[in-house]
């Protein structure tokens, strides 16, 4: 079985894909965005997947890569063109060459013209390929900059991509009007720079003339991703939370595990967000927790301290999730979520007051 997900960069527009083989539990990441690395290795942990390689499509000018900083913390491979003139990659990749996550693959094809270095991965059965800057749905990257070459890229498109059959499902880069996913068939049939009977010198014409604005972020993110991502003052790696070993979630929740919290409630302050009823009812209740109820959080979050680190705690671990992110937006730094709430606080034998024994 393929595990498959599409991730989205707002700042960017950036798509980065997880491909997994559900048998071995390998996984590669395609295009990942430095500040979402968090993200994606939270989703890549909770899918019980090891991250062995990720792929970069080329050099990218509106966002720094995340590969490098996902290196250090999975110890993935970094995969990059040869052409692509980056440095510190593990693995430098030719047209035709294969990546291999457990009994999948997708194999490399050169398809220069956004910049030399740019690659589309198609995966094994060719019902599906990653077209990078290359093919854009009903558009295509841009050629005016960075090795840029409208007639090399029209040939990519029909040499590399739309010799892939009909039915094979096109995931871009980025796309900045919120579609996802096309198809061989549709860009043959419907893209207005390269489809139906566009000659070369059509498309040539047509991209020469764009008149776009550079990158904003051009001057950051290429001579980062000439590095792979290896970070300078200007794309600092986002540090973790210092006060206790969390753990973020996929949904982007700080977590705290029962048994830490047992051993260190002492300095901590404890939040419980149930009702009255529950607080006192069979789970009982943490020592020293003050019942604040979910409904009345944002009101009353003065009766707690923001200088001290807080713990939020509920029955299951819903509603306490929620009052994390409430408050955050009051102005607490240093908030997590108990893991498994009361269930799993009393499951793995830690002290309550009150309740059912």
């Amino acid at each position: 079985m393929l595990i498959f997900r599409q991730l989205f960069d707002p700042q960017s527009s950036t798509y980065t894909y997880l491909l997994g083989d559900g048998e071995s539990r390998e996984a590669v990441l395609i295009d990942s965005v430095f500040e979402e690395v968090r993200r994606d290795g939270a989703l890549i942990e909770e899918l019980g997947l090891k991250l062995t390689a990720t792929l970069d499509t080329h050099v990218h000018a509106d966002h720094v890569t995340g590969a490098w900083l996902m290196k250090q913390r999975t110890g993935s491979k970094i995969t990059i063109s040869a052409e692509s003139g980056a440095e510190g990659a593990d693995v430098l990749l030719k047209d035709g060459d294969t990546i291999r996550f457990g009994a999948r693959y997708v194999t490399a094809r050169a398809t220069p013209g956004h910049t030399n270095g740019c690659m589309s991965f198609v995966l094994d059965n060719e019902s599906m390929a990653f077209t990078g800057d290359c093919l854009l749905i009903r558009g295509c990257g841009r050629t005016d900059f960075q090795q840029g070459d409208p007639r090399a890229m029209y040939r990519s498109i029909h040499a590399a991509l739309f010799t892939l059959p009909e039915t094979c499902l096109l995931y871009p880069a980025h796309d900045y009007r919120g579609l996802t996913v096309t198809s061989v068939s549709e860009e043959k049939r419907f893209n207005p720079r390269c489809g139906g009977q566009l000659s070369e010198s059509d498309f040539a014409g047509y991209m020469n003339n764009l008149k776009l604005a550079h990158p904003k972020k051009l001057d950051v993110a290429v001579p980062a991703n000439l590095k792979c991502g290896i970070p300078d003052v200007q794309n600092i790696p986002p540090t973790d939370p210092d006060w206790a070993p969390l753990k973020l979630t996929f949904a982007g929740v700080w977590e705290i595990q029962p048994h830490w919290l047992e051993e260190h409630r002492a300095g901590l302050q404890i939040v419980d967000v149930r009702e009255a009823a529950e607080f006192n009812g069979p789970l009982g209740h943490i020592h020293g927790a003050k019942l604040i109820p979910l409904g009345n959080l944002a009101q009353r979050a003065a009766e707690l301290s923001s200088d001290k680190p807080t713990v939020a705690v509920c029955r299951a671990g819903g509603r306490s999730a929620q009052a994390t992110t409430i408050l955050q937006q009051v102005g607490f730094k240093r908030v997590a979520n108990l893991a498994g709430g009361m269930l799993r606080w009393r499951a793995e034998g830690n002290a309550v007051e009150g309740g059912s024994t």
